[in-house]
């Protein structure tokens, strides 16, 4: 991958002990259809962006069967299978879709089963490398879901298991079931809620991964990373995406895009070396 001979970060991250990613991996959402709901606006173009992530480097790509529904995973079968060895895929299963933008939680085990079953199928796999819950159910007691992950695992349906939007009180009540090696929480640059949880995955040697890794219309983080694009002649994005890099080793990014111009750029983010002044602006807006 580009400017990993010169980075000041690890450049890869081992999941679980057993896998090891570059870090700059791609997130599957966005080449379904709008509001996540059917197929793509155009088909080839979602085939070509995930064809082109494996050429540019990217051994891990996150999705997950609601994405579409089930669209996401059928398009990755069919623009990547048979897969290229050590071409990690991480999917998700837990919620529900009943129309765009529609995301209802249903962790139940009845539901998981279901799901579980057609991710294998629709990614052609007999075994899913890492499993991560999109969210915990409120209406069903978390030991049941804990439960069905367990057996599941036990069973060779899965090799790891990860949580999403989870607290480290969440995360300590999972690790009494099951081993957790990745958590997946809203992270960026300017939405520091999860920091405890980031700081306790590092501790424990977990992935990371950020879901909207971007700052989200806060002014003052879009003036600095305004700043600080126009000194590296970078984008906006690519900054963030950077800083992210450079804030913590465990963190896994999973920037998505439907089109291949922006996932070229996406890539270009590992070729940005930030300086301690430049993290130093940006830390402080979390501050």
């Amino acid at each position: 991958m580009a400017g990993t001979t010169t980075s000041p970060y690890p450049t890869t991250f081992t999941i679980g002990g057993a896998f090891t990613v570059n870090r700059l991996g791609y997130g599957a959402m966005r080449i379904t259809g709008k509001g996540i709901w059917g197929p793509p606006a155009n088909h080839d173009e979602s085939i070509r962006v995930l064809q082109r992530a494996v050429e540019l480097g990217v051994n891990f790509i996150d999705t997950a069967d609601s994405y579409g529904p089930n669209v996401s995973e059928e398009l990755i079968a069919e623009a990547l299978y048979p897969y290229k060895p050590g071409l990690i895929i991480g999917t998700k299963g837990g919620l529900l879709r009943t129309g765009p933008d529609q995301w209802p939680v249903d962790a139940s085990p009845r539901h998981l089963e279901e799901v579980l079953h057609g991710s294998l199928k629709r990614l052609k796999l007999d075994q899913i490398d890492l499993y991560q819950l999109h969210r915990i159910d409120p209406k069903v007691p978390f030991e049941n879901t804990l439960k069905f992950l367990q057996q599941a695992q036990k069973d060779g349906l899965i090799k790891h298991i990860g949580l999403s939007e989870v607290s480290v009180a969440d995360i300590k009540k999972a690790r009494e079931y099951v081993e957790i090696v990745s958590v997946q929480n809203m992270y960026s640059v300017d939405n520091r809620k999860w920091e405890a949880e980031l700081d306790y995955t590092r501790e424990q040697g977990m992935a990371f991964i950020p879901w909207f890794p971007l700052a989200g219309g806060n002014k003052e983080a879009l003036a600095a990373l305004d700043q600080l694009a126009a000194k590296h002649g970078a984008t906006q994005q690519q900054i963030a995406l950077s800083w992210l890099l450079h804030h913590s080793p465990n963190i896994l990014l999973i920037p998505g895009t439907s089109q291949v111009k922006h996932l070229e750029e996406n890539m270009k983010t590992a070729d940005i070396q930030l300086s301690p002044e430049d993290m130093k602006a940006l830390d402080a807006i979390g501050a």
